[in-house]
């Protein structure tokens, strides 16, 4: 794979075989969003297939969450393949709340399986998830969950 060279401690771009993998570390807030996203537009426009590993992330608020969304849309669009690798379960808990997983199809690897982020003794302890953190695809939110409210009559 080739490492496509940047200065960015928030985004690593590799390629090979036609798919371009852009793996994004940090907080994707507001801010990391505008920093990220006329390099995220370029591989867009660019990538005949783009996988978006998220995996490192360590928060997503709504206008991260917008931000996948148009990239998805806008590969999808121009009729390149997209994918979106997240095994995180509160990420995966806010794509199911904000109806987005038919648009952004999160996966938990890439399509062969390989982290493509390195080797991994170059993986963070901390970035490893727990089986047993892993929340049931049928899990609804309710009036009990945190931030969620019940209508009022």
């Amino acid at each position: 794979m080739q490492l496509i060279p940047r200065h960015d401690p928030h985004l690593v771009v590799r390629s090979t075989g036609g798919l371009t993998v852009a793996a994004l570390r940090g907080e994707l807030d507001l801010v990391l969003v505008r920093h990220l996203r006329p390099e995220l537009d370029a591989l867009v426009r660019e990538c005949d297939a783009l996988a978006v590993d998220i995996r490192r992330l360590t928060f997503c608020d709504a206008t991260g969450l917008g931000l996948l969304a148009h990239c998805a849309g806008r590969t999808r669009g121009r009729g390149a393949r997209w994918s979106l690798v997240c095994d995180q379960p509160w990420i995966l808990r806010l794509i199911r709340l904000t109806a987005l997983g038919d648009l952004l199809c999160p996966e938990p690897g890439l399509p062969d399986q390989q982290d493509r982020l390195g080797p991994p003794d170059q993986l963070d302890p901390s970035d490893q998830l727990d089986p047993s953190d892993q929340l049931d695809p049928s899990d609804r939110p309710g009036p009990s969950d945190p931030g969620v409210t019940s209508p009022v009559s």
